[in-house]
């Protein structure tokens, strides 16, 4: 029995191309700088966002929490939503290790609105922390793998300005989010100071994550990367991958968010399954199974028994992830699989 793996996109496993040029990359020390491989996959992520300066860091979670840390003083504040990957998924480093508070707003689909945000920027006052960054994640993990507006990333990047703030996107699948939108990357990029983007999800490198942003940004970024015990050495074996992602893989998206829509639609015609199809803006299908009348645990376990693999959201939903290793076949014989349940 074949597994169709819906968990997520980090899954996914390295193209045919991927191996071979972690055969052959040419190889130095990262941490003193001469990996060839790693440098040019900087400066293509650098170009490719229109930053001046990117950095390889292992994972997301370490680019975001680096990013944090660049941009802020301990005991500052830091803006963001309340479901963001950020404050929720990343063990509270933000507080822990850069000693910053986060400031939580509430989004609707994880939207922040404007106003709120402007009204949650600290004044000069001897009892308050500092505000010190905005944050924002495009596309949002929780709300189903939606899209930021520009509309709304214009709005807070003037509001940021006015205020003298830096901001930072979490943007783990922000090239999910330019497919969706029919846009370059470099537009949404435009609206912030510091970029974190995923390697290793939809794009299929094994490991690693790109931090984009200054040149100034970067120098302090690549001091605290090997503060964190992120300074990598022979890292252009895993670099040589992310050139492939960015070069080959981008394309990919727009296969899996179509993947996901067959997925969305076959499922709102099963009796106990709904989607908002509205809300599926990308390659991430958030699955509501209140009328099941069965927990989303035991939903899960009764489909990897038939050979899908989901992850639970909750108690009422399951989050299912499409990925180039899901084909479209997979895809109809998940729903088929979903109807026996």
């Amino acid at each position: 029995m074949k597994t169709i793996d819906l968990r997520s996109d980090t899954v996914t496993t390295p193209t045919k191309d991927m191996y071979q040029e972690m055969q052959l990359a040419p190889i130095g020390d990262d941490v003193y700088g001469d990996d060839p491989t790693v440098n040019k996959l900087e400066a293509l992520a650098a170009e490719t966002l229109s930053k001046e300066k990117a950095l390889f860091v292992p994972t997301g979670t370490m680019g975001n929490l680096i990013a944090v840390m660049a941009h802020t003083r301990p005991g500052e504040e830091i803006i963001l939503e309340r479901y963001s990957h950020i404050f929720l998924y990343e063990a509270a480093g933000a507080s822990r290790l850069a000693g910053v508070q986060p400031m939580a707003i509430s989004g609707r689909d994880g939207v922040m609105d404007p106003e709120e945000v402007e009204e949650s920027i600290r004044a000069e006052n001897i009892h308050f922390p500092s505000t010190g960054l905005i944050c924002v994640e495009n596309t949002h993990n929780m709300a189903g793998g939606m899209v930021q507006p520009m509309e709304n990333l214009q709005q807070l990047r003037s509001i940021a300005n006015r205020h003298q703030l830096p901001m930072h996107l979490d943007g783990a699948r922000v090239f999910n989010a330019a497919a969706s939108l029919n846009c370059d990357v470099k537009e949404i990029a435009a609206y912030f100071d510091s970029i974190m983007f995923c390697l290793s999800k939809g794009l299929s490198s094994p490991i690693g994550s790109m931090l984009v942003g200054d040149e100034e940004f970067i120098g302090r970024a690549r001091k605290l990367r090997k503060m964190l015990g992120g300074g990598m050495r022979q890292a252009g074996i895993m670099a040589s991958c992310g050139i492939l992602s960015i070069e080959q893989m981008t394309s990919q998206l727009r296969v899996d968010h179509e993947h996901a829509r067959v997925l969305s639609e076959g499922l709102t015609k099963l009796s106990g399954f709904s989607v908002d199809l509205d809300k599926v803006h990308t390659n991430i299908v958030n699955v509501s199974i209140r009328d099941k009348n069965i927990s989303s645990e035991d939903l899960v376990n009764k489909m990897k028994a038939k050979g899908i693999l989901a992850n639970p959201r909750g108690k009422d939903y399951i989050r299912l992830v499409t990925h180039k290793d899901v084909t479209l076949e997979d895809i109809n014989s998940a729903i088929r699989i979903m109807e026996t349940l």
